[in-house]
């Protein structure tokens, strides 16, 4: 599969290729949400806390990724939060500045093919990395039928942190807290050959590099 290409939500057309993946994933597939128009905003410029990145193959939208600076790291007790040993949000905001990924999906019939979800990452990551953020955050659904929890700790290299039971989603399942260190995956994978590395960071192995040799961040390690 070809022609895949991702970038930055920032008009209309771009609005209505995320809207519809979200109405057909998320509303239709898992009725997880009551609309889809409510899940974007109208106002999508540069000096909004989040931002959208829309993957299309051939034109077609393909693959959806929401990033929200700064989340706050205090979950609502409502969520019931619980952090594995050693973990709480003082220790976290110690580590680094985090992005949350969000309302990252792709429809079914473009599900299988893992390069999208990695152009949609190596988007993320220059973004992010660009902005001086050291760290991703997200969440991921425990035993759901298309989870990509194991993409996300085998593949990528997240570390899971915590769960909870609640969250702002209407699924049952457990949510597995999940975060990232971005310089710290980038120096375990550059030298790699692995052709999903090189997916990964194609194109952004210099802002990487130069982001490497200005920050030392400490490597996450459970107490």
């Amino acid at each position: 599969m070809s022609g895949i290409t991702v970038q930055r939500v920032l008009h209309g057309e771009d609005r209505q290729g995320v809207i519809g993946i979200v109405e057909q994933v998320f509303l239709r597939e898992k009725n997880w949400i009551s609309s889809a128009h409510a899940q974007i905003p109208e106002e999508l410029g540069p000096d909004q806390p989040f931002s959208w990145f829309l993957a299309r193959v051939n034109d077609h939208p393909a693959g959806v990724l929401r990033l929200l600076y700064d989340p706050p790291l205090n979950f609502p007790e409502a969520y019931q939060v619980s952090f594995i040993p050693g973990i709480d949000t003082d220790y976290l905001k110690q580590l680094g500045r985090y992005v949350e990924i969000g309302r990252f999906m792709i429809p079914g019939e473009y599900r299988r093919n893992h390069r999208i979800a990695l152009r949609l990452m190596r988007a993320a990551t220059e973004e992010v990395v660009g902005r001086d953020y050291t760290h991703f955050i997200t969440d991921v659904f425990e035993n759901e039928q298309h989870s990509p929890l194991n993409f996300h700790t085998r593949v990528l290299g997240f570390e899971v942190i915590g769960r909870h039971l609640f969250g702002d989603l209407n699924c049952s399942c457990t949510r597995i807290i999940l975060t990232l260190d971005i310089l710290k995956l980038y120096s375990r994978v550059k030298d790699s050959r692995s052709r999903i590395y090189a997916e990964l960071t194609e194109g952004i192995h210099a802002l990487l590099e130069h982001k490497s040799r200005k920050l030392h961040p400490d490597m996450m390690q459970k107490p």
